[in-house]
């Protein structure tokens, strides 16, 4: 599991449709993204507005995304909850239904209270009473807990902390922790806009909100980068950034559901308070995908 857990995930968006979940618009993304050359998909996670859901829509989107799935394509879930406890309870819920890894964030209610002693507590037991590898998330401007890099380099001594995504774009901390974890640790970026640096720096890959909206360019950047044409991968990282900031830094998930409506996937509306995006924002989301396809 581990050695595969590398390239491009999206992350992908939850489809609603009056409101709720919509396993028929989820298949028809899901049919198309199978087609790209996706490593795989991450559900539940921040661009999938998954505190937005509740447990039971939470389960059964996770088993209509398994049953969608292309078997050489890996299935991640965010399934982090405030306790240890439930935290545990709803990773092994959705481990029986089929995803192979989870991305759990730190806690982040009683946020003065997360010391390094008690995230440690924390990831600890919720990795040693889980049924699949844990994968530690970082996202701090979600949060505003951030994962000191010290605990980080410890928790990556477990046999089942098998990676990192680190959301907040901090090429340094990247820097400081590759060189202090396993060999074997996986380091996933959770920025479109720094995905060649972070690979330059070592990153096994990358788990991307504009992976939704360009699968193939981002999957592009990693391949040729791994083929060592560094100079055209940086080339397309340069035309990837802004649509990837205008996506994930100005107007966050409505503009990627935007996207993917303009791209011929289903985007449409998120749950409310998340508002959708004036006609200012849609015709920079326009102009911005129409220069980058353009461009490439």
């Amino acid at each position: 599991m581990k050695n595969s857990i590398k390239g491009i995930f999206a992350a992908l968006t939850t489809p609603f449709v009056n409101g709720q979940v919509s396993a028929e618009k989820l298949r028809d993304n899901l049919e198309k993204f199978n087609l790209t050359r996706l490593a795989g998909y991450v559900v539940l996670g921040s661009t999938g507005e998954a505190s937005f859901l509740d447990d039971e829509e939470s389960v059964n989107l996770v088993r209509q995304a398994r049953k969608l799935t292309d078997k050489d394509k890996i299935l991640i879930a965010g399934t982090a909850r405030e306790s240890a406890e439930w935290t545990i309870k709803f990773t092994n819920l959705v481990a029986e239904a089929g995803v192979e890894a989870a991305l759990i964030r730190p806690p982040s209610y009683y946020k003065a209270q997360m010391t390094s002693e008690a995230l440690r507590t924390y990831y600890l037991e919720v990795a040693d009473r889980v049924k699949i590898p844990v994968i530690l998330y970082n996202i701090p401007q979600n949060t505003q807990v951030s994962l000191p890099l010290e605990l980080v380099i410890e928790l990556s001594e477990h046999q089942n902390i098998i990676g990192l995504k680190e959301s907040a774009g901090n090429l340094a901390y990247l820097g400081e922790v590759i060189t202090k974890v396993p060999a074997e640790f996986l380091y996933l970026t959770g920025s479109g806009s720094v995905l060649y640096s972070a690979l330059e720096l070592g990153a096994t890959g990358a788990i991307l909100a504009l992976a939704n909206v360009v699968p193939e360019l981002c999957v592009q950047l990693y391949e040729l980068f791994q083929s060592r044409q560094k100079e055209e991968a940086l080339k397309l990282q340069y035309k990837l950034i802004p649509l990837n900031r205008a996506l994930t830094q100005t107007y966050g998930i409505p503009a990627v559901k935007y996207a993917l409506d303009l791209q011929g996937f289903y985007g449409g509306a998120c749950r409310p308070p998340l508002l959708p995006l004036d006609e200012t924002a849609r015709q920079r989301i326009d102009r911005h995908l129409k220069d980058l396809l353009s461009a490439c």
